[in-house]
């Protein structure tokens, strides 16, 4: 049985591949890195990849409809392994937290992304773990939409490996701790801030 079922949100194709929105997509890609694990099969309107962290069975997940359908592919994906929604580790950007800040939530609504929004709806709960990957650059955004389908900002994009490497972190711990564990460690402030996040 699948233990941790972990979906990186994103959008499929070439076109959107470094974009601020794929940034989920992004850490599901180290996280396959780190442990060897393809994520190739196709489940549905997924594609899907099974492994273990440290003795823990997990499942890697990239949907690949739209991001505003990405509650039909974690569904069927529920559906077809039996799991409910305390199985689910939802990754995804995070236009409200600054570049290179990060935050762990147990619960909460969409926040006005259009992915967790379409989770919810779909899941019937916004109880569920998702990790918020901050990816705001800034400064003033003249469209917001424009921006998160956008190549990533040069000066953004050096650090995007190591941006999505913390977030990978932070997925490991709440496999091996618990997500109250791991937001203790890793809910944090963009570089330079004075405080956590909180």
């Amino acid at each position: 049985m699948v233990v941790h079922c972990i979906i990186g949100l994103g959008n499929p194709g070439l076109r959107y591949e470094h974009t601020p929105h794929n940034i989920g997509f992004r850490v599901i890609d180290e996280l396959a890195r780190r442990h060897g694990i393809q994520v190739k099969a196709r489940e549905g309107a997924a594609i899907t990849g099974g492994g273990n962290f440290g003795g823990r069975k997990v499942m890697l997940v990239k949907p690949q409809t739209f991001m505003n359908d990405t509650g039909r592919a974690v569904t069927s994906l529920m559906q077809a392994h039996g799991l409910g929604r305390r199985d689910l580790i939802i990754v995804h950007d995070e236009l409200d937290i600054p570049w290179t800040g990060l935050k762990i939530r147990e619960k909460g609504s969409a926040a006005g992304h259009n992915g967790v929004r379409s989770v919810i709806a779909a899941v019937g709960t916004m109880m569920f773990t998702r990790v918020r990957v901050g990816i705001h650059p800034g400064h003033d955004l003249d469209d917001p939409a424009v921006y998160v389908l956008a190549p990533w900002e040069r000066a953004m994009r050096d650090e995007v490996d190591e941006v999505a490497g913390y977030a990978a972190d932070a997925v490991e711990s709440i496999v091996a701790e618990g997500a109250n564990k791991a937001m203790t460690k890793f809910n944090r402030r963009a570089r330079g801030t004075r405080e956590e996040e909180e």
